[in-house]
């Protein structure tokens, strides 16, 4: 009994150093095989980090190159752009030099041709003496030979005498006026080519809606609110239109007024970038965005007065320059239309040796109107006359302003020159546009006024409705009625029609002989 409890206790004590031995065992197995897994996990960590750093590297050399590539072609292309511009400012330099060189020499001719005329006058007196003369010896002679009394012959030939002198005196004014009048059109052209050569001002072109860009169509949602709340406030804390329609990403805004469209798309942006969009931050957004506009368009008309060299303007008048940037006529920008017409009547103005300050104030106010003629009645010309009138403006000012138009006599140079330089602006290539309604019934009107004389076989509008060339049927004008037709329809044009510059008439008569040689 004792031997066998002792064999099972052997038993048992022999199965459990077993059991531990073979625990042991497989323990120590589990974790040769982790750790052969780990360093077989590390090594390929270790693989992949040098592969990646490998491509990482190979990315940065490839980005640096086309960065340095880049840089490159960008030098180049400004080095280009300012060896292009040097050669334009040589070239301007050039031309300035030559027409002042013509100035001279024009200069000099005209003072010749003054000492001429003294010469010419002289000569004229010298021939009264002599007539005088031969009149004495004329009157002797009819008495001898002839039966009449002295007063009789006395009257005869002085009415001969004064006949003849009338016609050469007719003659040789006529000349005179005639080289004259060469030489003041060549001279003006001269000034005006110059004037128009110094002044290079851009144009823009607005209309009368904007765009605004939305990150996604969602915000259409967000824009319209809940029952439309958020656009109707928007409406109406702005006074534009807001458009929301298919166009993708995409809100229009729709207003006559400039300044408050530019207001209302100011305040669109910021409420889009905020994202909180309501009521109540609609107003908040638009009061801050209508203050930032009031500041903008100060700052846009002081630039104008700095770039134009005006000083001492009033304030108000800084500011109605400045909402001239955002008014156009014919799509002309008013505020970059008035500092060109400043520029050119500075110019014409030191050609002239009148005072060119003066004169780019004239240039740069003439339009001052146009920044209330939505809310005065009246012309922009009259307008802007007692604008400058209420600020204290000189009264060569007002009167040239006034007188732009031609709405009331010009009474000095500087209001023909303001005319003559507002014409000048708005009529050169580019400046306006119209229409293509109103274009096609133009040049429809420009040839059936044309058309209406007789004689006339086909009228053809060219260049742009600035020059109307007439055909004639050879049989039935002549050249000098060619001429007179000429005029006649020059007068009907400027009677009937209204346009911006000058429109060219021109007649062509043209006699054909055919034969074919058989």
């Amino acid at each position: 009994m004792h031997y066998t409890i002792i064999i099972s206790i052997v038993a048992s004590l022999a199965a459990l150093i077993a059991g531990y031995l073979l625990r042991r065992y497989i323990a120590e197995k589990k974790v040769q095989d982790a750790e052969t897994q780990a360093k077989f996990i590390l090594e390929q960590a270790k693989k992949e980090s040098q592969d990646r750093k490998r491509e990482v590297e190979l990315e940065g050399k490839d980005l640096l190159y086309r960065m340095r590539q880049d840089f490159e072609r960008q030098t180049q292309d400004r080095r280009q752009e300012i060896t292009n511009l040097e050669k334009r400012l040589g070239q301007k330099e050039e031309n300035i030099d030559r027409r002042l060189d013509l100035l001279e020499t024009k200069e000099k001719e005209i003072t010749s041709r003054q000492d001429n005329l003294k010469k010419q006058e002289d000569l004229i007196k010298a021939k009264d003496s002599q007539l005088n003369a031969l009149v004495a010896e004329e009157k002797e002679r009819l008495q001898k030979i002839s039966s009449l009394s002295a007063e009789e012959a006395k009257h005869i030939l002085l009415n001969r005498l004064n006949e003849e002198l009338s016609n050469e005196k007719a003659a040789l004014i006529k000349k005179e006026e005639e080289e004259l009048k060469v030489a003041a059109d060549k001279k003006a052209k001269e000034i005006i080519s110059l004037s128009i050569q110094r002044c290079a001002a851009d144009h823009a072109v607005e209309s009368t809606v904007s765009v605004v860009m939305l990150p996604s169509d969602e915000m259409k949602g967000r824009v319209i609110g809940r029952e439309g709340r958020n656009i109707r406030a928007f409406e109406m804390a702005t006074g534009v239109d807001v458009i929301i329609d298919d166009t993708p990403e995409a809100v229009t805004l729709s207003c006559f007024d400039t300044v408050r469209r530019e207001i209302a798309r100011m305040s669109l942006e910021k409420l889009i970038s905020d994202g909180r969009i309501h009521p109540g931050r609609i107003e908040e957004v638009v009061e801050k965005s209508k203050k930032e506009m009031d500041e903008k368009i100060r700052e846009e008309g002081e630039r104008a007065a700095f770039d134009s060299g005006v000083n001492g303007l009033n304030p108000e008048l800084i500011k109605l320059l400045g909402r001239l940037k955002y008014r156009t006529s014919f799509g002309q920008n008013a505020l970059q239309h008035s500092k060109e017409v400043s520029f050119l009547l500075g110019v014409m103005a030191s050609e002239l040796g009148l005072d060119f300050k003066l004169a780019r104030r004239i240039g740069l106010l003439h339009d001052i109107g146009k920044a209330i003629d939505h809310q005065v009645e009246g012309t922009h010309a009259k307008i802007g006359s007692d604008l400058l009138k209420k600020f204290n403006e000189s009264r060569e000012v007002q009167e040239a302003v006034e007188a732009h138009h031609e709405e009331i006599e010009a009474k000095s140079f500087y209001a023909c020159l303001a005319i003559a330089a507002d014409a000048i602006s708005a009529a050169r290539p580019g400046a306006r546009r119209e229409t293509l309604e109103t274009y096609i019934k133009r040049l429809e009107k420009l040839e059936s006024i044309a058309n209406q004389f007789k004689g006339v076989e086909k009228t053809y509008a060219i260049q742009a409705g600035r020059e109307i060339r007439v055909i004639v049927q050879p049989e039935k004008i002549n050249d000098p009625e060619a001429i007179n037709l000429a005029r006649d329809i020059r007068k009907k044009i400027e009677e009937g029609m209204e346009y911006p510059g000058q429109i060219k008439v021109t007649v062509i008569r043209e006699t054909r002989a055919i034969e074919y040689a058989k």
